[in-house]
């Protein structure tokens, strides 16, 4: 019996000791690699943000997590490279700007999860379902810049009070713009008895030609609407709108640091900050067809 016993307790003791070496050799739990596609340069202002978000909920970079970033440059058509370049190393999330970044994306892939940070009009540009149910490989945070472009212009005239005609600067390449912005742009203008002039911009090598036009156009205000073409160029539009002495509304403050004369709409700092809530949850799990889209909450 004792014997017996003794096999027993070593068998047992073997047991103990053989656990950790299999948990051992399974190895530690993979880090979440993430692709991080930035709209102007690694200097962009959002992107301290983000990372700041990162470390809230308790990630460190290089450690915890990886985070791969590439940079548009302004370029919208340099996204779906860039965005194909992340997906084929392998990126568990794709993080990306606005609706026109979103939108190449998804043009690229139909699996990995994509965050966008700023998009527009989530649902009319065809990036979710809904907002509550977005159904799709993409989720996050909207700008709504067809209301804020509405009130940007009820801003404008408040500020120019003698103004009776006012240009609107926008990407024709953007849906939400040439839509749904728009659209509310006339409906303010209207209610506002001014006259709106629209001037499509795909580049921004066409920003230089496009104030000339509004020039002779004879408006006396400009109003920029929200898009990663004009946000990588905040100095020479301001500086555009001073030399052809155009009051001009903007979408966020840092047109006002560059120069620029007035600004209104939503925090993207405080979006791109709360952006990392969405990548702490895909790679745990989430399926960004069950994770809603949220407003901005700061202003």
């Amino acid at each position: 019996m004792l014997v017996r016993h003794t096999a027993v307790a070593a068998f047992l003791t073997l047991g103990l000791i053989a656990v950790p070496l299999v948990s051992a050799a399974q190895g530690p739990s993979r880090v979440p690699r993430i692709g991080v596609i930035g709209e102007r340069s690694p200097g962009d202002s959002f992107l301290p943000a983000f990372q700041h978000g990162l470390r809230e909920l308790g990630y460190s970079e290089g450690q915890s997590i990886v985070v791969e970033y590439r940079y548009a440059y302004g370029d919208h058509d340099r996204v779906p490279e860039l965005a194909a370049e992340l997906v084929r190393s392998g990126v568990d999330v794709l993080v990306v700007g606005g609706t026109v970044w979103a939108q190449a994306a998804k043009a690229v892939t139909t699996t990995v999860p994509i965050v966008f940070t700023l998009a527009g009009d989530p649902v009319s540009s065809g990036l979710v379902t809904s907002l509550a149910r977005p159904s799709g490989n993409a989720t996050g945070l909207a700008n709504f810049v067809p209301e804020m472009s509405a009130k940007q212009l009820e801003l404008l005239k408040v500020a120019v009070p003698q103004v009776s005609r006012i240009a609107v600067l926008y990407n024709s390449a953007n849906s939400v713009h040439a839509g749904p912005a728009l659209g509310e742009v006339r409906e303010a203008a209207r209610a506002l008895a001014v006259e709106v002039q629209t001037v499509g911009v795909r580049h921004r090598g066409e920003l230089a030609s496009a104030f000339s036009t509004v020039t002779a156009r004879r408006a006396g205000a400009i109003l920029v609407l929200s898009d990663p073409v004009f946000g990588s160029e905040l100095v020479q539009l301001s500086k555009l709108a001073a030399q052809h002495r155009l009051p001009a509304m903007y979408s966020r403050k840092e047109f006002a640091d560059a120069g620029g004369l007035l600004t209104y709409g939503p925090s993207f700092t405080d979006n791109y900050r709360r952006a990392a809530r969405y990548v702490d949850r895909t790679p745990k799990g989430a399926k960004p067809a069950d994770i809603p889209v949220e407003h901005p909450t700061k202003f």
